[in-house]
This record gives structure tokens, C-alpha cells and sequence, in this order.
């Protein structure tokens, strides 16, 4: 089925922020984290930005191949925004195209490209020298809806605590409760 924006999903060009705190992918409270920020674009597409720190690579000056594959996860998850449904990564295939040093921002373009009941398919790929530039990474992933009893079943209880206790991250929680 052709995916469909939710009317009450962010505009296009708005920051999407992190879903949560401290979230390797999005979230400010890790200090070695991507801190990737996700836009929303038109339709269920979404652009995002990385830089490759130094704590972050792999081979000397060059980035960790699952450092990358996590961009590309925390991206094509951002999708998820658009469509304000809970979901996770049930499967995610990468192909590294090229290196990316370190100190290169990655331009990531993501789009959703089939919903079929729970299931949501999608794709993403990742530039270095801009967002025409060439292309360094790209991915296909199946995302599964999920209700949010998913992470407070099997999250630890301190963190769930914590995040429950946020007024931000509830607010954002329930941001998704379109069909509680």
C-alpha cells in the first residue's frame, strides 16, 4: 500500500528532535552519540545530517562501518514521525559504497516506501560533499508497528522510570497515541 503522511504529522522543513534523551542515534544526552538531526520532508520522505567525530571511527580517520549503519537506522526510524505510528527495525541490509572519513557530514534522504499492516518498508541513502554528492551508504529496511507497552515490557526499569517521569519525553509519547 502507498504510504500516507498523517495529517497532524510535523510540516515539511521542521526539525523532527530526538525521540529520546539518550538515544545514541538523535539524542543530546550522549556525549559520543551521531546527535543526528532528521527534517521532515514532502510526502513520508525526511533529510538528516551527521558528522563523523573522531570517536566514532572505525579504521584509523575513517568511520566505523556500524556507526554508519546506525545513521542510516536512526534515519529511516525517523520515518516513523510522518506516519506517528511506534515502530522498530525488524531488518536492516546496508551497502557501503565509499569510506567516509572522519569530519565528513553525512546527508542522509530517507523515504517510506509501502505500508502493509504493520509492516513499513523503507529506504535511505547516505552523501558525503553535500546532499548531491556521491553516495556512501544506502539502506533498506522493514520497520514493525508496535504499541508503547513494547518498551515498557522489555526496557529497564530505571530508564523507563526516567523517561516516563519526563514531561517532554510523555509529551512526545503520546504525540504517537493515534490509536491508543
Amino acid at each position: 500500500m502507498k504510504p500516507v503522511r498523517h495529517p497532524e504529522a510535523p510540516a515539511p522543513g521542521e526539525i523532527l528532535g530526538a525521540h529520546y534523551e539518550h538515544c545514541f542515534g538523535c539524542g543530546g544526552g550522549q556525549p559520543h552519540g551521531l546527535h543526528l538531526e532528521a527534517r521532515a520532508g514532502e510526502g513520508v520522505s525526511l533529510t538528516a545530517e551527521f558528522t563523523v567525530q573522531s570517536a566514532h571511527q572505525g579504521a584509523p580517520g575513517l568511520a566505523h562501518g556500524g556507526v554508519l549503519a546506525t545513521a542510516l537506522d536512526e534515519t529511516l526510524g525517523s520515518l516513523n514521525w510522518l506516519l506517528r505510528t511506534i515502530a522498530v527495525t525488524g531488518r536492516l541490509e546496508t551497502d557501503f559504497v565509499r569510506p567516509v572519513p572522519v569530519g565528513t557530514t553525512l546527508h542522509l534522504q530517507a523515504e517510506v516506501t509501502a505500508v502493509a499492516g504493520r509492516k513499513i518498508y523503507s529506504a535511505a541513502t547516505g552523501r558525503i560533499g553535500g546532499p548531491d554528492g556521491p553516495v556512501a551508504v544506502r539502506a533498506e529496511a522493514l520497520f514493525i508497528e508496535v504499541k508503547v507497552d513494547h518498551f515498557i515490557d522489555h526496557g529497564r526499569e530505571e530508564e523507563i522510570q526516567a523517561a516516563m517521569s519526563d514531561p517532554d519525553q510523555v509529551r512526545r509519547t503520546r504525540a504517537f497515541e493515534v490509536n491508543p
